[in-house]
């Protein structure tokens, strides 16, 4: 029953707010030439952010794969750092890498070539990348440990060249990984709102998200804006049925589970492994070195607003990662025991929704109850409770399933329900993937810059309030108030995902 109640409160917040937003202007409004033009930048920039974070994450994962080195353990976890990293954060490293008066122009300009902008469509495209990266080589490196060790060694056997074993193993799971890290990458770049507002903006680079928040925002065009986030929902199913169209089965057959041991080729090939570890390694660390650096001597220094606005974020994120943890419980819970296919689709609905339109919508919905400001903290917090649940139901629904394949009979037959059940049984069993579930959406919650946006600029997170810092150009307090938010984040992350250990 709380599995149901929850996909049903789901489905019903998702497409009945949609509605709420369309009903209170009368209807759908008609689109825009502008808003054309951003649909098909969003269409752009995400196939284009999806496909360069594809095609640079191969070289990496193949170097990961075949090259032990010390450190590697550690550079692969780092990997996973941006996921949870605020948007806000990275983005300030990246202006201090690629703005005007970063490394890069710096050096540009010491030979005498023309600078680049990090602001515009480039701008978007590069933060892209920078997020989706280590995303992409993360999905890759896993196709390439699941290859049956035991090809690898038949490849030896047969005096396999390192073409031959790319021909015959490399490339054919790669067949099968791409489309869904392609995919992936693409649906997080049409849903990308703090990228495009940070460092796009303009006819030239607005996506749909962004679309919609200027509706809301400057126009009040709840019409316009509902259709927007009817076609975003569109774009992300197309999507998804896009790519379980062309995703090939890479056809390996089973091992005996042993780790996979890619061989190792030397020479150039050498040399280019490690080139491609060093260059991902030095793109990804040195925005995050460089805001660490700039923030950390003002940290101690900074102004009390900042310091409010970071308890007000913490608050909501701990709120926000238990209402998660509780619903993709229920919902992994409810799955695993059989329930209809509607469950897990309700749990993944959040994927493709815009949280701009969802926090509006429940804004119109309660109006009565309260004002915008009195709603806005608490519609955030829901919002990023729903925003969080896919991923956490990623983690829980096949420890839930093979919960229930161990333990469900006996626990039928020793008449094991409710709180005794969930005590003795559900949550001992469960913890580690319940811990890693509420540590990625506090770590999420913490860094987001989304519903907060418009309607809370006198009642700030600590995202919006460094936003707020970095449009007032005071740099300083800016780096300072990111690396209190990326020590936030990554410890909230840290305690859950410690505390299901």
């Amino acid at each position: 029953m709380p599995g149901h109640l929850v996909a049903a409160l789901l489905a019903a917040a998702i497409l009945g707010t949609l509605a709420a937003v369309a009903w209170a202007v009368g209807g759908l409004s008609a689109l825009t030439e502008w808003d054309w033009r951003a649909l098909r930048f969003t269409l752009w920039q995400a196939a284009l952010s999806a496909t360069l974070s594809a095609l640079l994450a191969v070289p990496v994962a193949r170097a990961l794969a075949r090259r032990r080195f010390p450190g590697r353990g550690l550079l692969v976890t780092l990997l996973g750092a941006p996921f949870i990293l605020p948007v806000i954060v990275a983005i300030m490293g990246l202006i201090a890498i690629f703005g005007r008066n970063g490394f890069v122009n710096d050096s540009l300009r010491g030979l005498g070539l023309p600078e680049m902008s990090v602001y515009g469509w480039q701008g978007v495209i590069l933060a892209h990348v920078f997020f989706n990266l280590p995303l992409s080589v993360r999905l890759i490196l896993q196709g390439w440990q699941a290859i049956p060790a035991e090809r690898f060694r038949l490849a030896a056997s047969l005096d396999f060249a390192p073409r031959d074993i790319a021909r015959h193993l490399e490339r054919p799971m790669l067949r099968s990984v791409l489309p869904g890290v392609w995919l992936a990458v693409f649906l997080v770049c049409l849903t990308s709102f703090t990228v495009a507002l940070a460092l796009g903006g303009g006819p030239g680079a607005t996506t749909v998200e962004l679309a919609i928040y200027q509706a809301f925002r400057f126009d009040f065009d709840l019409g316009r804006a509902a259709t927007l986030g009817l076609v975003q929902i569109a774009l992300c199913v197309g999507a998804l049925l896009l790519a379980r169209w062309i995703a090939v089965p890479a056809g390996f057959g089973a091992g005996m589970d042993g780790p996979a041991l890619p061989p190792a080729p030397g020479g150039w090939r050498k040399g280019g492994d490690a080139l491609a570890i060093a260059a991902a390694a030095a793109f990804l660390l040195t925005p995050l070195l460089s805001v660490t650096a700039a923030g950390l001597p003002r940290l101690v220094v900074l102004p009390g607003e900042v310091w409010t606005a970071a308890l007000r974020s913490v608050i909501m994120a701990v709120t926000s990662a238990t209402l998660a943890v509780a619903a993709c419980l229920a919902l992994a819970l409810a799955i695993a025991r059989g329930a209809g296919r509607w469950v897990e689709a309700a749990g993944m609905l959040p994927l493709v929704a815009s949280p701009l339109v969802l926090g509006t919508g429940l804004f119109i919905l309660l109006r009565d109850m309260a004002t915008p400001q009195q709603m806005a903290l608490p519609v955030t917090v829901a919002v990023n409770a729903a925003m969080a649940l896919p991923f956490g139901l990623r983690a829980l629904i096949p420890a839930a399933q093979a919960l229930q394949a161990d333990y469900g009979q006996l626990a039928a037959s020793l008449d094991l329900r409710g709180l005794a059940r969930l005590r003795l049984l559900v949550l001992p069993r469960l913890a580690r993937p319940l811990g890693f579930a509420g540590g990625l959406a506090a770590a999420l919650a913490m860094g987001d810059l989304g519903v907060i946006t418009l309607f809370a600029s006198d009642q700030p997170t600590l995202p919006l309030k460094l936003y707020q810092l970095m449009n007032s150009y005071r740099m300083a307090d800016a780096s300072a108030a990111a690396v209190l938010l990326m020590t936030l984040s990554f410890a909230l992350f840290w305690i859950f995902d410690r505390g299901g250990r």
